[in-house]
């Protein structure tokens, strides 16, 4: 059906984002790679991964994972909504989103404890390289 080839980034909740990309920038040396202002979202390169920050809600308790993604091959959409359909998991719309590589075809679904999962297709314009 499809292989996972790699992590390709996690999101986590923070409370303090000046914090937070001081403590993935100084002290593990990610570099910030993208910023999008309209939801508070920064993106720092960690290898060939991404860790993404984005902004605690205001008394939210619990996870402070949003989610992660994990990169595939091959990515056939259909068959996708198929197999997940099959195993009686409702899998979200396929939609083109930014990931470690750059943009691509990804789908949202729920693992059994309801920790959204992502699963990223190959760049449509070849891979980035870090720098």
């Amino acid at each position: 059906m499809f292989a996972i080839k790699a992590l390709d980034h996690v999101v986590l909740r923070v409370a303090d984002m000046d914090r937070a990309i001081r403590f993935y920038q100084d002290v593990l040396g990610c570099k910030v790679e993208r910023r999008l202002e309209s939801i508070g979202l920064v993106q720092m390169r960690a290898g060939s991964a991404l860790i993404d920050l984005v902004p605690a809600k205001d008394g939210q308790t619990g996870s402070n994972m949003d989610h992660f993604a994990l990169t595939i091959e091959p990515f056939d959409a259909a068959a996708l909504k198929a197999h997940f359909a099959a195993h009686g998991i409702n899998a979200g719309e396929p939609a083109t989103r930014y990931g470690a590589e750059g943009f691509g075809p990804s789908i949202y679904l729920n693992d059994p404890d309801g920790n959204q999962v992502e699963l990223k297709g190959p760049p449509e314009s070849g891979p980035l390289t870090s720098s």
